[in-house]
């Protein structure tokens, strides 16, 4: 059987995988050319070639964090697209409707509100469908933002006489803050590339509501251990914390190690329950002077601003050699060269050894 991959969909490609099939991954260069306007109330910029290039790397490095790559083809669809020609491409669009285009719901909004649709875009789910048929592709997987492109390339493909293929919609992964999708463009993410460490803070912060969310799409844990773990924190009998750690530990040791998930759940505990500082720290060396706080702050990069450095302060997310500072005291440091440095924590994840010159 072949796949193709709309969306981040890696958990469920590797599950096919390890059932025997062999996954496509398609990178479309051609169709970012076009740029897809799911979701979007304006046009989406489209990008370059180089954007899409450097892009298309990054996807290959991170599926291979999950994927075998002995049971993965890479594919362009720029591969066949660039070969259908102005004739062949006006052939392709014969076999849809401006009707059915137009079904689509953000475009629908879109017109509805008098806001712009440029044509490039009403092409954007035809090229995607046109994959399908180019494949012959069994099944497609692919988000809830995706459906009406994965039930067009189902269409597309009657239209060529092929067996419509299976369209496998999962949901939309909450960001860390439980509100929209996880984008990297709103902050709210996990990075696949990201540190052990840094990933293992990012699932702590989450809600305990979200937890549950999380367990059942990122993890392999069964139905039934997720609903036994909601259950005993809910009659007090569990932590939500200590579930929350295990989840950071099964996301981690997915993309990195078993080793690594270890030592990030010990660091995590070094720095947030025994009030230490991390294992490895960065230094940065200022002039030898009696800093304000506030603006040092400034200089070392942890605040964008001396407004920025008191509001943290006045928050209590500041801390000077494990002390918290209070706005009310001297914050006045006194940095000489030959002092061993100050250790300045600033919120649950930037620290700092700052040394004189």
């Amino acid at each position: 059987m072949s796949f193709i991959l709309s969306i981040l969909s890696i958990r469920g490609l590797r599950a096919f995988q390890e059932l025997g099939h062999t996954v496509i991954f398609l990178i479309g260069d051609f169709t970012g050319l076009i740029g897809d306007p799911s979701g979007k109330s304006a046009t989406r910029p489209q990008l370059t070639r180089e954007e899409i290039n450097a892009n298309a790397e990054t996807y290959k490095k991170q599926i291979f964090k999950l994927l075998d790559p002995d049971k993965t083809e890479i594919r362009f669809n720029s591969e066949w697209m660039n070969k259908l020609g102005s004739d062949g491409f006006i052939r392709l669009a014969s076999h849809v409707t401006v009707k059915q285009i137009l079904e689509r719901d953000d475009f629908a909004k879109r017109i509805s509100e008098e806001r712009p649709v440029a044509l490039h875009e009403l092409l954007y789910p035809l090229t995607q469908a046109y994959d399908s048929v180019a494949l012959h592709a069994d099944v497609e997987l692919g988000g809830t933002d995706q459906k009406f492109n994965l039930l067009m390339g189902r269409n597309l493909q009657r239209e060529y006489g092929q067996e419509p293929q299976v369209c496998i919609i999962t949901p939309l992964l909450e960001g860390t803050k439980g509100v929209e999708k996880m984008s990297k463009s709103l902050g709210n993410y996990i990075g696949i590339d990201e540190s052990p460490q840094d990933m293992f803070g990012k699932v702590m912060s989450i809600s305990d509501e979200l937890m549950w969310r999380y367990y059942e799409l990122l993890t392999d844990v069964g139905a039934d251990d997720i609903k036994w773990m909601h259950k005993q924190v809910e009659v007090g009998m569990g932590n939500p914390r200590d579930f929350k750690a295990v989840l950071a530990k099964h996301i981690i040791r997915d993309f990195h190690s078993q080793n690594a998930a270890d030592a990030a759940e010990d660091e995590f505990d070094r720095i947030h329950r025994h009030k230490e500082m991390p294992e490895t720290i960065e230094e940065r060396s200022v002039a030898s002077a009696d800093w304000d706080l506030r603006q040092l702050l400034v200089e070392v990069g942890l605040a964008s601003s001396k407004a920025e450095a008191r509001r943290l302060i006045e928050q209590g997310g500041v801390y000077v050699d494990g002390l918290r500072c209070n706005p009310k005291e001297n914050m006045t440091l006194f940095i000489r060269p030959d002092k061993v440095g100050y250790d300045i924590r600033v919120g649950p994840r930037r620290f700092l050894r700052v040394r004189g010159i």
